[in-house]
């Protein structure tokens, strides 16, 4: 791929998610499911590359029929596959994803061969920070600090990225079934905020991480600047969002019916890494840029994924 613009890489999985397009109430199990492109990062690869900007996705899945399936499309799409790995006897991960009457989701993410794939980077640090350059980004979240060698990868490229510049962008995205201890996954979690120049967080993941129950999501983003990052930005579904830091700013998404919350999030944060990236991080683009990120996450809230298929 020929280089046109300063590259975000997206560190973590790419996944299939199998989502249940009825409401599952409680005592009733789902009784069917779509296959959808997913990942939390893979999202935010695509909608970042949508968004124009150069994407890497640094990860794997596996050398079977689902991994050809999210190459395939990731592919197609333009995201750069040189960080991707083809994993030989690890099955792609897949995640079971289920609506409540209110469409809230829950996850049942089958996740083993998250920790190989970005194992299989164990080396490759450095090149990904160089990738990316000051101009560019790198954006993880918390998949990738649950096992010891992903953990240790993504240590290593947090590192690499700040010894070169690199700015750093942290959705905790916490997924509980992941671990073992709730506590220990804040712990984590802050230790890679406190790294990152842009920290986003839905409301109820802001409340958690700042040790604030009931936080608006303008008090979560302001306690959570003492982390250190330089913009803290706070979705809250259908109510403002909150941004603190560099800029203040309080913005309501636009209205949109409710298929799915499903992938929103993610979509809102390539788009916003991309605008960013693209206007050279300057300050007076961060609110066109929350603009832009809002609308494409509203719009994703009306598929039952993050993207159409």
């Amino acid at each position: 791929m020929t280089r046109r613009s300063a590259p975000l890489v997206c560190l973590g999985e790419a996944l299939v998610d199998l989502i249940c397009p009825d409401p599952v109430a409680d005592g009733s199990g789902p009784t069917r499911f779509e296959v959808r492109f997913g990942g939390a990062l893979s999202n935010v690869a695509l909608a970042a590359r949508r968004a124009g900007a150069e994407v890497a996705l640094a990860g794997g899945a596996g050398d079977d029929l689902w991994g050809r399936f999210l190459r395939e499309r990731l592919d197609a799409e333009g995201v750069d596959l040189r960080f991707q790995a083809e994993l030989a006897d690890v099955p792609t991960p897949f995640a079971f994803a289920t609506l409540d009457d209110e469409r809230e989701p829950s996850f049942d993410i089958h996740g083993a061969g998250i920790d190989a794939a970005v194992a299989s980077l164990t080396g490759r640090e450095t090149e990904i920070a160089e990738f990316a350059g000051p101009a560019g980004a790198i954006c993880f979240g918390s998949n990738t600090c649950v096992a010891g060698a992903s953990l240790g990868v993504t240590r290593a490229v947090r590192d690499a990225a700040l010894a070169a510049g690199v700015p750093l962008l942290f959705d905790p995205n916490l997924r509980p079934g992941r671990w073992k201890d709730l506590e220990a996954a804040r712990v984590r979690c802050i230790e890679m905020a406190e790294a990152a120049r842009v920290l986003k967080c839905n409301r109820e993941e802001a409340r958690w991480l700042a040790g604030y129950p009931g936080a608006s999501a303008a008090e979560a983003a302001e306690a959570l600047l003492g982390f250190g990052s330089e913009l803290v930005v706070v979705t809250a579904g259908p109510a403002p969002l909150a941004a603190r830091g560099i800029c203040t700013i309080d913005l309501d998404p636009p209205e949109t019916e409710m298929v799915s919350p499903l992938g929103a999030g993610d979509v809102f944060m390539g788009v916003l890494a991309a605008q960013l990236i693209a206007n050279g991080w300057a300050r007076g683009a961060v609110e066109p840029a929350l603009r832009m990120a809002a609308a494409a996450g509203a719009e994703a809230c009306g598929r039952l994924g993050a993207f159409e298929s």
